[in-house]
């Protein structure tokens, strides 16, 4: 997916402005916007066109998009149009993709977890069934929330850098579409036998350091890859947060995954964290960003956060 849209950091809203929207209710009128081509998209999106309508929201337009490239074209005409909330079904990228089109407009942004991880809905905590995930636009609350910055690019939830570029960018689609997160944990393995450590600087507020890493996670929110990897992250704390797994050895990598994903007490021993508002990111060599589980950029980069950007609907 490319031509992802870029705005200015300094273009973002004031949070502060916003707390009082916080008591109105969510919108009874949307447009649907689905990935057709996601895992799940083009099975559901009548089924979820039908159930949104019997929930007690109308639908003005619904669109089942086979071409992920037409996603940001369609949500931008949306909010143009004066949509009150714009409901996008997809997956992780579908999300981070369009999440950009609602910035610095009265439109409430509403999701669908139609992909494989799903990991912006887990840190929201939507269900990640289609009627669990309708009921929370029909019953909801709105929430103003962070959006994660790498240099001028907003994000939803997470960008990682190390193994997880390789599995995204690689990943074969029907792998991906039949296995779900099976598939991705298959080929994780075959990626991990290329795979290198890396030299890490992280600066900005205080900080200044360089460590070895085989993985690091930008967070926005705590989930990456459909795990709770970063505990500590939260969509509306002003802060970003870079973790880096460290070491030089696959293995603790492995580890890190296999003890997050189970809760073990011993979990946080192999990753570091550095919070700020802004921080830079060097690698040495330098290392692919994966997005909310889209290749989209390349250090060095500057990480930061963008305060209370936008409304969600969480339940209530």
């Amino acid at each position: 997916m490319q031509g992802r849209n870029k705005r200015s950091a300094l273009a973002r809203p004031c949070g502060r402005c916003h707390l009082g929207r916080l008591s109105r209710p969510v919108p009874k009128e949307a447009v649907l916007v689905v990935n057709a081509h996601s895992r799940k998209g083009q099975a559901l999106f009548r089924e979820a066109s039908d159930k949104l309508r019997d929930a007690g929201i109308v639908l003005t337009s619904a669109f089942a998009l086979r071409d992920p490239h037409l996603l940001v074209p369609t949500v931008k005409e949306a909010v143009r149009s004066g949509a009150p909330m714009v409901i996008v079904g997809g997956g992780d990228g579908s999300l981070s993709y369009t999440v950009d089109e609602v910035v610095d407009h009265d439109c409430v942004f509403a999701l669908l977890p139609l992909g494989t991880a799903n990991s912006f809905a887990r840190t929201l905590g939507i269900p990640l069934d289609l009627d669990g995930a309708i009921k929370v636009i029909a019953t909801g609350r709105r929430r103003r929330i962070d959006l994660g910055m790498i240099d001028d690019d907003y994000f939803a939830n997470c960008a990682a850098m190390g193994l997880s570029p390789m599995i995204g960018e690689g990943v074969p689609h029907n792998l991906k579409r039949y296995l779900g997160r099976v598939g991705y944990l298959i080929w994780a393995v075959w990626c991990l036998i290329r795979f290198h450590a890396f030299r890490l600087t992280v600066r900005g507020d205080g900080i200044d350091e360089t460590i070895w890493a085989t993985e690091v996670r930008i967070a926005n929110g705590g989930h990456h890859g459909g795990v709770e990897l970063i505990e500590s992250a939260e969509v509306d704390s002003g802060q970003i947060i870079v973790q880096a797994v460290v070491g030089r050895r696959a293995s603790s990598l492995i580890w890190d995954w296999f003890s997050k994903y189970f809760k073990l007490p011993a979990r946080h021993r192999t990753t570091r964290e550095f919070h700020g508002a802004r921080l830079t990111i060097e690698t040495r060599p330098r290392q692919r960003i994966s997005i909310d589980g889209e290749v989209l950029a390349r250090t060095p980069v500057t990480a930061q956060v963008a305060e209370r950007a936008i409304e969600v609907v969480v339940p209530a």
